[in-house]
């Protein structure tokens, strides 16, 4: 087959007994058995209440389960709610009731968090369904056993509707108008095109980061939907990546930096042991990458290291690795559907080289939150919209990227940014990962306060610290230095590597009220 069938529905129909997916158990699923699947759950959730514009949430590991909820509301005109399995129940409650979802679907895994969502949002007990055993849920086996495999009546594209983390307040669900048309007519897959990945053509995709991320399962999506199989790793070990993509041939897959950095922290034999030339396309996102590890990358795995920038509301840029090397530390030039633009605080948008608030908008539509016109328009110039981050537009068009605005330190009058300082901290031997942010001082308003996660084998102690604080004096100008270290046992990252930097900085603002 040459030339896929456009989406994953008609390529299961023309070729049910290809393989398109690879289970975390190692188990191999054909396109005919999880289109079968896929109807039955369509079927099912549409006897249980759902119709066309309904949500319908998840509270999933990686896993098949999670595809077919994915596959089922593309076709059934259903928004898919997927929430992020390290919540807390009120965090998921809050999800679950603002986005109206009527269904829950929830692993065992997470059934104490998924069993107080459900009874602080009031959902049903015949609306409520468990992978495994978790009492007060039906077993997902009845949501789909006895339904038809037939191919739904009325099929129509729905829509993934994430919830971004947002910096304050709760989180909003990005909601995007449903089109009212089959999925067929539209180009599902044509997002991989963005970084010149092909239908077909051999490819195999590694999901190595938890779906209910945006980008991770739009990538993982976007490849079912132009023919790539999905390899699924459900918890997230180097060696084991290494050990996948030898045995699988895979292609092209997306991460982030702190997989990078713990790759490469492995023994030089271990990473020698398995082959990694089947990479094509190794995508990085969602946090900054220190240079020295991105360098260290592409000289491991070669030109398939790329990166990319976006946010979950839409728009992008993207940077081969010869876009990298020729210009270090930028997140590339627009995406072709998207446009990036620079603008100070008063909304006046700055030549290239000016500092400023990054903004995008895309070419393919707009957004909203839900339920919250407010945020929907607010942090907007016309057409264009921010995340809140700071950088530069370079004469050619490249991004280059300072911080979050929120994530700034002004200390004395003077703009600091935390990015730089991490990527310092990071080339010491004894930093598994660091954070830096700004804590109150009487006099500077804010100094820079580092907190690490000291590397196996390095105790965390005063000597440590001391260590430290001389590598950055090597490194870093004076007033970007650290003025103290403290330590934690483990970074308060989610799995797909981002720092819950907030988290950190609190208690050290406790009864204080920052200027930023």
């Amino acid at each position: 087959m040459s030339t896929p069938p456009n989406g994953f529905w008609a390529q299961a129909g023309a070729d049910p007994g290809r393989t398109v997916l690879v289970d975390p158990g190692g188990a191999e699923w054909t396109a005919g058995r999880l289109h079968a699947d896929v109807n039955r759950l369509v079927h099912g959730l549409r006897a249980a209440g759902l119709e066309r514009g309904d949500a319908f949430a998840v509270v999933l590991p990686n896993s098949v389960e999670f595809l077919t909820a994915y596959l089922a509301a593309s076709q059934a005109g259903f928004y898919l709610v997927p929430v992020n399995h390290h919540l807390v129940g009120p965090e998921i409650a809050w999800i679950v009731a603002d986005s109206g979802a009527k269904v829950l679907i929830a692993h065992e895994r997470f059934a104490a968090a998924a069993t107080t969502a459900a009874d602080e949002a009031k959902l049903p007990a015949t609306h409520r369904y468990a992978v495994g055993d978790v009492p007060g849920f039906r077993p997902y086996a009845q949501l789909v056993n006895g339904q038809p495999e037939s191919v739904p009546a009325d099929r129509t594209l729905g829509w993934v509707m994430n919830y971004t983390s947002g910096t304050t307040g709760r989180p909003r669900g990005i909601r995007r108008p449903l089109p009212g048309k089959p999925p067929e007519e539209s180009y599902l897959g044509g997002f991989l095109g963005i970084f010149g990945i092909k239908p077909f053509d051999d490819n195999v995709h590694l999901v190595c980061s938890p779906l209910y991320h945006t980008a991770v399962l739009q990538f993982a999506g976007a490849a079912l939907h132009i023919g790539h199989p999905l390899v699924l790793m459900d918890r997230w070990a180097p060696e084991d990546m290494l050990r996948l993509i030898d045995e699988h041939a895979c292609t092209h897959t997306h991460m982030v930096p702190t997989q990078f950095h713990r790759l490469l922290a492995l023994p030089g034999e271990t990473r020698a042991a398995y082959d990694v030339s089947s990479m094509r396309h190794a995508i990085h996102g969602a946090a900054p990458c220190p240079d020295h590890v991105k360098r260290a990358m592409i000289e491991w795995w070669g030109a398939c290291v790329e990166e990319y920038y976006a946010a979950s509301e839409g728009g992008g840029a993207f940077a081969t690795a010869e876009d990298w090397l020729k210009k270090p530390g930028t997140v590339g030039k627009a995406w072709p559907i998207s446009e990036l633009a620079v603008f100070d605080d008063d909304g006046e948008r700055l030549p290239p080289g000016e500092l400023g608030t990054v903004y995008m908008k895309m070419s393919t539509g707009g957004f909203s939150y839900h339920k919250d016109e407010s945020k929907t328009r607010k942090n907007r110039i016309g057409d264009f919209f921010t995340v809140g981050d700071l950088g530069y537009l370079d004469e050619d068009g490249y991004l280059f990227l300072r911080d979050r605005k929120i994530d700034m330190i002004i200390s004395g009058g003077v703009n600091i940014y935390p990015a730089e300082i991490e990527s310092a901290l990071l080339t010491h031997p004894a930093v598994a990962d660091a954070a830096v942010f700004g804590i109150p001082h009487d006099d500077w308003g804010e100094e820079v306060k580092a907190v690490v996660e000291a590397a196996d084998g390095h105790p965390a102690d005063d000597a440590l610290a001391a260590d430290i604080l001389r590598h950055c004096e090597r490194r870093l100008a004076g007033y970007k230095r650290p003025k103290s270290v403290d330590f934690v046992a483990a970074m308060p990252r989610d799995p797909n590597g981002k720092l819950y930097k907030r988290r950190l900085r609190e208690p050290y603002w406790e009864g204080r009220e920052r200027a930023v």
